[in-house]
């Protein structure tokens, strides 16, 4: 069973910077697309950002210039650099594991930005 563990999230000020880990268990990480997804506040769960085992990247628009997702192949980790983060960032950020078509998800980490 391959597990994800989201990190990082918390409280930043608008312009401000936070960085999200993931972190999955076992060996499989090596084949895992591994993407960031969110949730606001009475809104559906939308893309922000993927990375695949070739480390090709893809980002929703609003991330773009914004948001750099990156592996840690040692740490069997990816993580989220979000700078200039805007209040519409607010969410929770979720993590997916899509291993050879099996897909496993944390239980996300909150992000509020606000003054």
């Amino acid at each position: 069973q391959v597990q994800v563990v989201e990190s990082g999230g918390g409280l930043v000020q608008p312009g401000g910077s936070l960085r999200l880990s993931c972190t999955t268990s076992g060996s499989m990480f090596a084949f895992a697309t591994v993407a960031w997804y969110r949730q606001a506040p009475g809104k559906q769960r939308e893309f922000v950002a993927r990375i695949t085992p070739e480390h090709a990247t893809d980002y929703t628009d609003s991330a773009k210039g914004r948001f750099t997702i990156s592996r840690d192949t040692i740490n069997f980790t990816v993580n989220l650099q979000m700078n200039s983060l805007k209040p519409e960032d607010t969410a929770v950020y979720y993590c997916n594991a899509d291993i050879i078509g099996q897909e496993y998800w944390g239980q996300g980490t909150q992000v509020t930005v606000s003054s």
